[in-house]
């Protein structure tokens, strides 16, 4: 008799957010749904105010504020920790403000994501963030934007894309009613994207072993 193939492992996410959390929350009520199949570890923030650490409590995982002031010496090796601790498998960057060190960038290889307002390579990278995307997608007098969920390297927006999602642009198109529209959109990008990977369909180098 042959024997039963092993279901996948459930891959353990953890989250990086500097502030509201928006698509932290999408994934959560994903999780909770059963409508994405892995499982939420822990929320990182830099900002003690991020209301996405409150999103963590109340999802009763893991929420911490880590930041040069809370570990001037020793800040990204007690993050790396943190991850370890929770046997993390992918990180995914929901707002997060700030670049991630070189030694998580290297022990995560392959297996950072992040979500970006825009349809790249347009209109990413340093200080490309936030309404700043939506102002320039609209003085460009782009017809469409979206979001890209992309992999993470050292530079800014430049990873490998794994997925993107288009909108066009309405006539009278504003910044703020953009930015509207595309968050809905990442919202339901990310999970789609999250999903492929946890079933297999998308495959990452970096979670081979």
């Amino acid at each position: 008799m042959s024997q039963m193939s092993q279901p996948p492992k459930q891959l353990k996410l953890a989250f990086f957010a500097s502030g509201n959390g928006s698509n932290l929350q999408a994934i959560l009520d994903a999780c909770a749904s059963s409508e994405l199949d892995m499982s939420p570890q822990v929320v990182i923030s830099n900002n003690s105010k991020a209301y996405a650490l409150t999103r963590g409590q109340l999802a009763g995982i893991g929420s911490h504020h880590f930041s040069s002031k809370t570990h001037p010496h020793n800040l990204d090796q007690t993050i790396l920790n943190t991850l370890l601790e929770h046997s993390v498998d992918l990180i995914v960057l929901v707002g997060y403000m700030k670049k991630l060190g070189d030694e998580i960038l290297e022990r995560f290889r392959g297996r950072v994501l992040n979500i970006h307002p825009a349809l790249l390579p347009e209109f990413g990278g340093h200080g490309m963030y936030g309404l700043k995307v939506h102002q320039a997608v609209v003085a460009a007098g782009a017809t469409h934007s979206g979001a890209t969920v992309h992999l993470v390297d050292s530079e800014y927006d430049t990873g490998p894309i794994l997925s993107q999602a288009r909108i066009p642009l309405s006539s009278g198109e504003t910044p703020e009613s953009l930015a509207a529209k595309v968050l809905a959109l990442e919202h339901r990008l990310l999970v789609e994207t999250l999903q492929k990977i946890a079933s297999g369909e998308l495959e990452l180098e970096g979670l081979k072993t």
